[in-house]
């Protein structure tokens, strides 16, 4: 068994790219030269950074086989209050952010039993028979969110990518729609906790968001009590009631990932996705002569630019990765958007191939964590980008070099403008 690196690494050039990606707005940006670069010569690096309170260290992984072999160790777990010491908190506020997560139990920073049991009463929800089934209501809202559009210049990331995510989960839950835009605005506060490195201020900020979500939900919770609905919380108020499984912070816990997870993450694949194919011409063709590429067309635009560029594990015990040694308590900071990109795992992944069938990305994650909404994102994915070629004949981007968002671990633009021309 050999160790990753030295006791004591030194600040060198991957430290320098590391810090480019995850703390600059550049890096972050454009981060799949970076990615490569590091895959390359530095697959396996311990960061140089040490932060008091987290002598185990932190390492960082590139390659797909590792990545996956990280995701699937059933000994490496979400220890939410351990990773947040990495982000150099005083004492003081370290404490009381770990007090504010461990009274918020939720399935994302959890580990078997409570995430096994947290899982087991929503996955049937959304599995693909499930998920396929709502295929049909998932067209009529995007005729109707692509009615409102019509035609001419329009920002694809206001238009669409937000507002029909967000429908189907809202409706999906019992959400109603007058009150869907303004979780857009707090679950950005909120996600901006899950970057490798935050300040106490984005952190109050999140909490803050948070508490916001609760109450809102707390409400609404009440109301389904008095007035039970056909729709998700209901079933997960009765759960509580009648199994006594949930817990009401659990409940309200659940109820916001579920409907954040829902549509932050497909507003990106909408968004990244379109932007890939318009600066790709020949595959947005190809697709449009054939939509029955729609399905492996939907998985290439996630292993391209992936919603999910970062996933984040905790080592419980010490372990190894083909002949790398990570000691017990260890952070293991996963670069998924990096291994989605490993030759060894995906012939010439620098190009988009909208017919390309190597095998599922990492978008998703792997392992207990996989994402609970994969079924639901890929068939919005398959409706959206098929309802816009088939209705827009042509769609011209008014914008090379649209801006991202400043942030690594959830990966999606500000703004795209398009000009959409009927068919």
């Amino acid at each position: 068994m050999t160790t990753t690196e030295a006791a004591t690494p030194t600040i060198g050039p991957a430290d320098a790219l590391l810090f480019e990606l995850l703390a600059t707005p550049e890096g972050r940006a454009d981060p799949y030269p970076r990615y490569a670069q590091l895959r390359e010569h530095w697959p396996v690096h311990r960061l140089a950074l040490e932060i008091p309170g987290s002598s185990a260290g932190t390492w960082v992984l590139t390659r797909f086989d590792h990545c996956q072999a990280v995701l699937r160790h059933p000994r490496v777990g979400k220890d939410f209050n351990a990773m947040q010491r990495r982000w150099g908190l005083s004492g003081e506020e370290l404490a009381a952010q770990q007090t504010f997560s461990s009274e918020r139990p939720s399935m994302l920073f959890s580990d078997p039993p409570d995430h096994t049991r947290l899982r087991g009463l929503v996955s049937k929800a959304f599995t693909p028979r499930t998920v396929e089934a709502l295929r049909p209501h998932i067209v009529r809202l995007a005729d109707e969110v692509l009615d409102a559009i019509g035609e001419g210049e329009v920002n694809v990331m206001a238009a669409l990518a937000f507002p029909l995510p967000v429908s189907v989960i809202g409706e999906m839950l019992g959400v109603p729609a007058a009150d869907r835009p303004q979780f857009q605005r707090l679950v950005r506060a909120s996600a901006a906790a899950l970057e490798p490195f935050v300040s106490a201020e984005v952190l109050e900020a999140a909490n803050g968001a948070t508490l916001e979500m609760e109450d809102y939900f707390r409400h609404l919770v009440a109301e389904r009590r008095r007035s039970p609905g056909d729709d998700l919380l209901t079933q997960l108020i009765a759960a509580e009631d009648h199994g006594d499984q949930l817990s009401t912070q659990e409940l309200l816990s659940t109820a916001i990932l579920l409907f954040a997870a829902g549509f932050e993450t497909t507003t990106n694949l909408i968004g990244n996705g379109l932007l890939a194919l318009l600066r790709h011409p020949d595959q947005l063709e190809r697709l449009r002569r054939d939509p029955g590429l729609l399905p492996s067309a939907v998985e290439e635009l996630l292993r391209y630019d992936s919603p999910v560029q970062v996933n984040g594990r905790i080592a419980g015990d010490e372990i190894e990765i083909d002949g790398h040694a990570f000691p017990a308590g260890a952070t293991l900071l996963i670069l998924q958007g990096a291994a989605n990109r490993d030759p060894r795992r995906f012939p010439d992944p620098d190009r988009l191939d909208v017919g390309r069938a190597d095998g599922a990305s990492m978008s998703f994650g792997t392992g207990i964590h996989f994402c609970l909404g994969a079924a639901l994102a890929r068939v919005e994915g398959q409706v959206v980008f098929g309802r816009l070629l088939e209705r827009y004949g042509r769609i011209e981007l008014l914008d090379d070099s649209p801006s991202y968002r400043d942030s690594i671990t959830l990966r999606g633009l500000a703004e795209l403008p398009v000009r959409l021309q009927a068919a």
